[in-house]
């Protein structure tokens, strides 16, 4: 399962956002849970995990981290200012208020489909980064084939 695309999406007075219908069509809750889990991700945006999957990370995550002090207080940090976040029954999720404050996400928010998770952005910030990223678009691609072909070849890069 992928999610895919960017959707720019209105969290309502009472801090409510849509998901995308497109997402929730591969969303199964059998395999992913009945919830996201909404964690501070990187480059000012918010991620949205499907709780299984981000249940699955942790379990991966804690077992590499001890005896590690500087992954173990990043541990602390993201699990104390995550958020579980189930969707109603009309495919909202409600974000907590901290974390659209953090996030600079009033109003309006791209949605975008990140593989395995969503990403929410402000759709300021999001043309932004988008613009940065389009002038190495193509070397990006290139370096990733070859990291895929590398990888077929038995090497890791």
């Amino acid at each position: 399962m992928l999610f895919l695309g960017e959707y720019e999406h209105v969290i309502d007075a009472k801090q409510r956002l849509a998901i995308p219908a497109e997402v929730r069509d591969v969303f199964n809750p059998e395999q992913h849970g009945s919830a996201f889990i909404a964690v501070p991700g990187g480059d000012a945006s918010l991620w949205l995990w499907p709780e299984r999957t981000f249940q699955a990370i942790a379990r991966e995550l804690q077992g590499s981290m001890l005896g590690d002090k500087e992954l173990g207080a990043y541990e602390r940090r993201i699990f104390s200012q995550s958020a579980r976040v189930p969707m109603d029954s009309a495919g909202r999720v409600r974000i907590p208020e901290r974390l659209l404050r953090e996030h600079d996400l009033a109003g309006k928010a791209m949605v975008l489909g990140v593989g395995d998770h969503l990403e929410l952005i402000a759709p300021e910030r999001w043309a932004t980064d988008r613009d940065q990223l389009d002038p190495v678009r193509s070397d990006i691609w290139s370096r990733a084939r070859q990291k895929v072909a590398d990888r077929g070849r038995g090497h890791e890069s």
